[in-house]
């Protein structure tokens, strides 16, 4: 597909319970034809910037339906920052800001819209994130909509969680689809002993599953050569090699659970 072949706009989504506030989502789908599945998009703490936007509209010309998802929907529902020191420390402090049960709710609010667009015969959702969206996207696999999660250097998730608590992976057996977690192997926010724990972890993990014989695919971690944000060509560490690479086992692994287009349609 090509840019001309799918649609972009802003999108407002309303809350449906208590827990939750409206979304300034970005949306963007396949101009022709059914999408081959959707996709959440979580952001760095950028927010939704011109580059996650651009990501939407690439899952798009590659036949997903995607929606973008603000993180800081609380405290700065329309932020969209550049790569600065100054826009960093901003970035940071809305994110310092952010709770595990509210992150879920919202990300459950764009989840269950999202399925709706969908087909009843779609295989679950997809989800990936960057950075601070990596580390949520691994929060975001325990929704059941949710079937397969790419998280990209998400840092953290070896320490503790969104508003404190225990770390994050703790939370793998509660998932049910699919996890592929990307690192760089020079991340300084994900140091050899995080990489080590997240791999003892997937293993533990994947082990269960074979002990309770559920029909998913394994967890992996992937480390491709860079340092944290190699993906994003917008900040100065992008690796074009590793980018490519990253987008890559993207597409590959949401094409091995969500299905080709044609697998969808017959």
């Amino acid at each position: 597909m090509s840019p001309s072949d799918s649609v972009a706009s802003w999108l407002q989504l309303e809350p449906r319970r208590p827990d939750q506030v409206p979304l300034r989502c970005w949306w963007a789908r396949p101009a022709g034809g059914p999408p081959r599945g959707g996709v959440l998009v979580l952001p760095e703490v950028f927010g939704l910037n011109g580059w996650i936007r651009s990501v939407t509209q690439r899952l798009a010309e590659a036949g997903y339906a995607a929606l973008a998802v603000p993180l800081y929907a609380r405290t700065a529902p329309e932020l969209e920052l550049g790569y600065g020191p100054d826009d960093l420390a901003l970035g940071r402090s809305h994110k310092e800001r952010t709770r595990t049960d509210q992150l879920l709710a919202d990300v459950g609010l764009a989840a269950d819209w999202l399925q709706q667009q969908l087909p009843a015969s779609a295989a679950g959702l997809g989800c990936v994130g960057f950075c601070f969206g990596g580390h949520v996207a691994l929060l975001a696999a325990t929704l059941p909509q949710v079937a397969v999660t790419v998280d990209f250097y998400g840092a953290g998730v070896a320490s503790g969680r969104p508003g404190g608590g225990p770390a994050s992976l703790e939370l793998l057996p509660s998932i049910g689809g699919t996890l592929l977690c990307i690192c760089g192997d020079g991340d300084p926010l994900i140091p050899p002993a995080d990489v080590a724990a997240i791999e003892t972890a997937l293993s533990a993990a994947n082990d269960a599953r074979v002990l309770a014989a559920v029909p998913a695919q394994p967890h992996r971690l992937m480390l491709l050569e860079g340092g944290h944000g190699f993906m994003c060509s917008a900040r100065p560490d992008h690796r074009p090699e590793a980018a490519a690479q990253g987008w890559s086992l993207l597409l590959e692994t949401f094409q091995q659970v969500l299905g080709a287009q044609g697998e969808r349609d017959a």
